[in-house]
């Protein structure tokens, strides 16, 4: 397995679940890469998008995990059709709504819904009291790409903020074949 971890808006630092799931795969020797993507407080569109690219045609990974708006920017080359490849599988952990209205993210919006999401298996997880994307939405997300929903109970954005650092059902799936 080669991992791709894509972190959401502010990054994804110790003790968030992705900084933990990266070093977990390590100990055992997997191949993982969780990159910084540049400015990640400021993120804009255009710059992220050219990273994601040439980040996934030298690394190419075969299951990519993306949290919150590293889905919004995932939707977005899927809908493009710029990703260069399918990949094995695709865990979208709390991505935000598509009509996300904050300033500092507003390059990613309005976000168009992919037909093809150029993976093999999605798996959506998601919050009941994610203050980014209501259930029904993540519902109607879950119906269109016909892919595996997994709904946490009082998770908000599954992050640190809300206990989120160690997850051992991430760690679990990544590592199921």
């Amino acid at each position: 397995m080669k991992l791709l971890l894509l972190h959401g808006w502010g990054g994804s630092d110790s003790p968030h679940w992705q900084a933990w799931l990266a070093a977990e795969v390590a100990k055992d020797y997997g191949t993982v890469s969780f990159p910084l993507i540049q400015h990640p407080h400021f993120p804009h569109l255009n710059r992220w998008r050219k990273e994601v690219l040439n980040h996934l045609e030298e690394f190419r990974p075969d299951t990519v995990v993306t949290h919150s708006l590293a889905g919004t920017l995932w939707f977005h080359l899927a809908h493009e059709g710029s990703l260069p490849f399918q990949i094995r599988r695709l865990i979208l952990v709390a991505p935000p709504s598509l009509h996300t209205q904050l300033e500092t993210i507003s390059s990613f919006y309005p976000c168009p819904l992919p037909k093809d999401l150029y993976a093999d298996e999605v798996t959506m997880v998601v919050s009941d009291n994610d203050p980014y994307l209501t259930l029904s939405e993540a519902e109607e997300l879950s119906r269109h790409f016909d892919c595996v929903l997994k709904i946490l109970h009082d998770a908000g954005h599954i992050n640190a903020d809300s206990g989120y650092g160690e997850w051992p059902w991430i760690l679990e799936k990544v590592r199921s074949e």
